[in-house]
């Protein structure tokens, strides 16, 4: 992965769903993530947000002493954005790379739990 730290197991990564601003920049990023998300912008999580053409991806985050933002712009396909009605959903490194790489992380396969086999 291309962010600092992004490996480490206590950093959390959070999708605004639907579509955001991309002319927004930091302090517009930011503000959408403690508001909106409710999430503190300051942790060192990581935020992204994607367009209404879903070709553009931002991320924004903290990185000891100052914002970072990172952008990812697609000249040909579009991301897989979640459209849900929640403003916020966290998910895991994997979901990240995938989502990154143009999967969809919401109508992959699902976790089937079975309590016997028959």
């Amino acid at each position: 992965m291309i962010f600092p730290d992004i490996d480490n197991e206590k950093i959390r990564i959070f999708l605004k769903v639907g579509h955001t601003d991309m002319r927004k920049a930091i302090n517009g990023l930011a503000i959408i993530a403690q508001e909106k998300l409710k999430e503190n912008p300051l942790s060192g999580n990581f935020f992204f947000f994607c367009n209404r053409r879903k070709n553009i991806a931002k991320a924004l985050y903290w990185d000891r002493n100052g914002f970072c933002i990172w952008m990812k712009r697609l000249e040909k396909d579009r991301f897989k954005w979640p459209c849900t009605e929640d403003e916020c959903m966290e998910i895991d490194r994997t979901d990240l790379k995938r989502l990154l790489n143009g999967f969809d992380i919401i109508s992959s396969h699902k976790t089937l739990n079975f309590s016997q086999v028959i």
